[in-house]
């Protein structure tokens, strides 16, 4: 099976070609991402625990789903692809917001990636793919923030990222809603 490819892009998202992923990993490509947070009728977060043999972040927990467009699949055609391969579920999406990071692994790769976030709603219990997913919970937004402060060595180096930027989005917009 041939190795999935990344999009390479410029700090604009614009496509710059292609490369192997574990490629891209290695030489800290910038490439393009997304990430997906699934929320139920009580605001808790629908969290993933990365299957035991992942090439990196094994048995980490982590936002939803999260992975790489391909090549002619816009952002929410991907995730909604995604999701449907991990948590065995679909579900509308809405894109958020879009951000650039870096996050260095112990084993040598690194995530530098445009991540195009986004958000969707589902209140049932996932058919999780047990080859990408070892278990599944939800959690509440402060609860999380809470449970990263006191074991923060539980959680995926992304997940940290990208939650505070999913986190504030979560407060500007409950205020804004509240006015």
């Amino acid at each position: 099976m041939k190795e999935e490819e990344v999009i390479l892009v410029d700090k604009d998202d614009n496509p710059r070609g292609t490369m192997p992923k574990m490629e891209a990993h290695e030489k800290a490509e910038l490439h393009r991402a997304f990430s997906v947070f699934v929320l139920n009728d009580k605001n808790e977060i629908m969290l993933q625990q990365r299957a035991a043999h992942k090439y990196h972040s094994p048995l980490l927990w982590t936002n939803t789903c999260c992975s790489h467009q391909r090549v002619g699949e816009s952002n929410l055609q991907a995730g909604k692809r995604r999701l449907q391969e991990e948590m065995g579920f679909e579900t509308n999406l809405k894109e958020l917001f879009s951000f650039i990071y870096k996050a260095p692994f112990d084993n040598g790769l690194t995530e530098h990636e445009l991540d195009h976030v986004m958000i969707g709603y589902f209140n049932d219990v996932p058919n999780i793919n047990k080859d990408e997913v070892a278990d599944w919970k939800w959690m509440t937004p402060k609860a999380i923030k809470l449970d990263m402060v006191e074991h923060p060595e539980i959680y995926t180096a992304w997940f940290k990222i990208i939650f505070e930027k999913f986190y504030q989005h979560l407060i500007d917009n409950l205020v804004e809603n509240e006015s």
